[in-house]
C-alpha cells in the first residue's frame, strides 16, 4: 500500500527536517498495544523506533537489558526475549520490569 502524496506531504512537514521519514505498518499480535494499528499509535511511548530490517528484535532488547536500556513497547514474544535473571525480582510484567531494574541498578556505562 502507499500513502498519498498529499497525505505525505502534510505529515512530512510536521518533523524535523533533518530526521528521515520512514513509513511502516507494525506487526500486529494479541498484545493490547498491538491489536490493530490505532491501538499501536495511541500507546507509542517515544518521539522514536528501532526498526530494522530482519527479525533481530529479540537480539536488541536482550542486549538493551544487559546494557540497563529499558525497552518500551514491543512486539516480540516474551520467549524469544532473555533478561538476566534478577529481572524477575521486579515484578511479572516484563516492560514495567526492565524500566525498574534499569533504574535499580543505573546505567553500566556513564
Amino acid at each position: 500500500m502507499e500513502i498519498e502524496a498529499e497525505v505525505h506531504k502534510i505529515l512530512n512537514e510536521r518533523t524535523d527536517k533533518t530526521w528521515p521519514t520512514t513509513w511502516f505498518v507494525p506487526r500486529l499480535t494479541d498484545k493490547p498495544a498491538f491489536r490493530d494499528v490505532y491501538s499501536v499509535m495511541n500507546n507509542w511511548g517515544a518521539n522514536h523506533g528501532a526498526i530494522s530490517y530482519g527479525h533481530i528484535g529479540k537480539d536488541l532488547i536482550t542486549l538493551a537489558s544487559m546494557l540497563r536500556i529499558p525497552v518500551c513497547m514491543h512486539n516480540i514474544v516474551d520467549d524469544d526475549i532473555f533478561r538476566p535473571s534478577v529481572w524477575n525480582a521486579f515484578g511479572m510484567e516484563k516492560e514495567g520490569a526492565d524500566y525498574r531494574a534499569c533504574n535499580s541498578f543505573g546505567p553500566i556505562y556513564q
